[in-house]
C-alpha cells in the first residue's frame, strides 16, 4: 500500500519563494535588490510588521539569495535565487545545516543564545557561502540574551549574517535596532489581496465569487496568511461554488446591506424596528459582537468619506454599499457620527463583558436609538439664544448688589454708601 501525499494547506503551498512572488512589499524588494547588486549586503536585517505579511518568508528568500550558486554552481549572491541548486532546495525544505532558524518565543534565555549563537558563530559555514541565523519573534528574548548578543551582532565574522523577524518592534532594544537594517513590511492593500486570492483560487480550480473574496479580504485585515487560510476554509465550506453567503456564515458575519439597514433605523430612532432587525440577523447566525463591530466600522467609514470622498473607492465595497455610504456622509453631521462611534465603542466593551452578549447588544441598540434624535450642542445653543429670556427670580425691581443681598440674608441693615 503506497502512502498518499498529505494535503498541504494553501498558506504553505503558495508561500512566496522569490522576491517576485512577494505581494505588496515593493519598497523593501527594491532596496534589497539594489543592495545585492552593489554588493552592499548588511550584516543584520530586521523584518517587522503585522502577522502574515511575509517576515519569515522574506528571511528565507534572503538566505537563499545569499547562498544560491545557480544551476551551474558558479553563481554569486542574487535577489533571484534559482530554486534548483542544493542550497536553495535545502533552505526551502528547512534542512540546510548553515541556515539556523531559531524561535525566540520558545528559547528566551541567555544560555540558549550563548550555546547556539555566540559559541558557534566563529566556525565557518559547512557548505554554504554564509552561515545565517534567522531568529523569529526576536522581541521575546530576555534582556540578558539581548545584551549577550550585542557584541557579536555589531562585529560578526565575515561569513555570518543575522536576520530577525518580529511583530513587536517596540520591545526590541534600541541597541539592537541600531545594529540592523530595518524593513517594515506593509499591510497588503485590498486590491493586491483580492488579486492574490483570485490567482490562488483559479490555480486550485475553485469557484468562488468576487463578493466572497471581498469579504475574506476585509476579514484578513492586510495579512496574506490570514487571507489564504480563510480562502482554504471557504473553499471547503462551499463544496462547489462558494458565494458571499457561505463566507458570511463561515465567519459569523452579518449581511453588510442589512447592517446598513440597521444603521439607518438607529439614526431614525426606530427602536422596535432596530431590535427586530438585530434579532433577525442573530437568528441567521450573526454574532452580536460582529454586528456591533460592523456598525462601528460603518460609522468610521462614513466619517472618513465625509472628510475624503475618494475613500469610498474601496475594492472590497460593492457599488450599492458605496452609494449608500456617500449618501449618509452627505446627510449626517460629523457630531452625530462621532457620538455614534463613541457609544458603539462602549457597547462593544459591554457585550464582551456581559454574561449574555445578545442582551447587552439589545440594550446598546435601545440606547443608540434614543440618543439618535437628541439635538446637537449647536442646536441647544441656538434654541437658548433664540428663545425668550428666563424670568427674573427676584420678582422684578433693580438688581441688588452682592453685599446688600448677603446683609439682608443675615437679617442686618444695609449701611449707606460711603461718600
Amino acid at each position: 500500500m503506497t502512502d498518499q501525499p498529505s494535503y498541504q494547506v494553501l498558506a504553505r503551498k503558495y508561500r512566496p519563494e522569490t522576491f517576485a512572488d512577494l505581494v505588496g512589499q515593493d519598497a523593501m524588494v527594491r532596496t534589497l535588490k539594489n543592495a545585492f547588486a552593489a554588493d552592499r549586503i548588511a550584516q543584520a536585517f530586521l523584518m517587522t510588521g503585522i502577522r502574515g505579511t511575509g517576515k519569515t518568508t522574506t528571511a528565507r528568500i534572503i538566505a537563499k539569495g545569499m547562498n544560491c550558486t545557480g544551476t551551474d554552481g558558479t553563481g554569486g549572491p542574487t535577489t533571484d535565487p534559482c530554486g534548483e541548486c542544493e542550497h536553495c532546495t535545502a533552505i526551502m525544505e528547512g534542512r540546510h545545516v548553515d541556515v539556523i532558524e531559531m524561535d525566540a518565543a520558545s528559547n528566551t534565555q541567555v544560555s540558549y543564545v550563548r550555546e547556539n549563537i555566540i559559541d558557534t558563530v566563529h566556525y565557518r559555514a559547512a557548505s554554504a557561502r554564509y552561515k545565517i541565523y534567522i531568529i523569529d519573534e526576536v522581541h521575546m528574548l530576555s534582556t540578558s540574551a539581548f545584551n549577550a548578543l550585542l557584541k557579536t551582532l555589531e562585529e560578526p565574522p565575515a561569513h555570518v549574517k543575522f536576520i530577525f523577524a518580529t511583530t513587536e518592534v517596540r520591545k526590541v532594544p534600541v541597541t539592537v535596532l541600531s545594529r540592523c537594517q530595518r524593513f517594515d513590511l506593509r499591510r497588503i492593500e485590498p486590491e493586491d489581496q483580492v488579486a492574490m486570492l483570485r490567482r490562488i483560487a483559479d490555480t486550485e480550480g475553485a469557484r468562488i465569487t468576487d463578493d466572497a473574496l471581498a469579504l475574506i479580504t476585509r476579514a484578513a485585515e492586510g495579512s496574506a496568511r490570514d487571507a489564504t487560510s480563510l480562502l482554504d476554509q471557504a473553499i471547503s465550506h462551499g463544496a462547489g461554488e462558494t458565494g458571499a453567503d457561505q463566507v458570511r456564515a463561515m465567519l459569523g458575519l452579518a449581511d453588510r446591506g442589512r447592517v446598513l439597514d440597521l444603521f439607518d433605523m438607529i439614526l431614525k430612532g426606530e427602536a422596535a424596528g432596530a431590535l427586530t432587525e438585530l434579532s433577525g440577523q442573530y437568528a441567521e447566525g450573526a454574532d452580536p459582537m460582529a454586528i456591533l463591530r460592523d456598525l462601528a466600522e460603518i460609522a468610521h467609514w462614513v466619517s472618513v468619506i465625509k472628510v475624503t470622498p475618494e475613500a469610498a473607492e474601496d475594492p472590497t465595497v460593492g457599488p450599492d454599499e458605496r452609494a449608500r455610504g456617500l449618501a449618509m456622509a452627505e446627510a449626517l453631521p460629523m457630531r452625530v457620527l462621532t457620538r455614534l462611534w463613541q457609544m458603539l465603542l462602549k457597547a462593544l466593551d459591554e457585550v464582551a463583558q456581559a454574561p449574555n452578549g445578545m442582551m447587552a447588544a439589545e440594550m446598546a441598540i435601545i440606547r443608540l436609538t434614543h440618543v439618535a434624535d437628541l439635538p446637537t450642542p449647536e442646536d441647544l445653543v441656538r434654541k437658548l439664544q433664540d428663545g425668550p429670556p428666563p424670568p427674573d427670580p427676584g420678582g422684578g425691581g433693580a438688581p441688588r448688589s452682592a453685599p446688600a443681598a448677603r446683609t439682608e440674608a443675615r437679617g442686618g441693615a444695609v449701611a449707606p454708601p460711603a461718600t
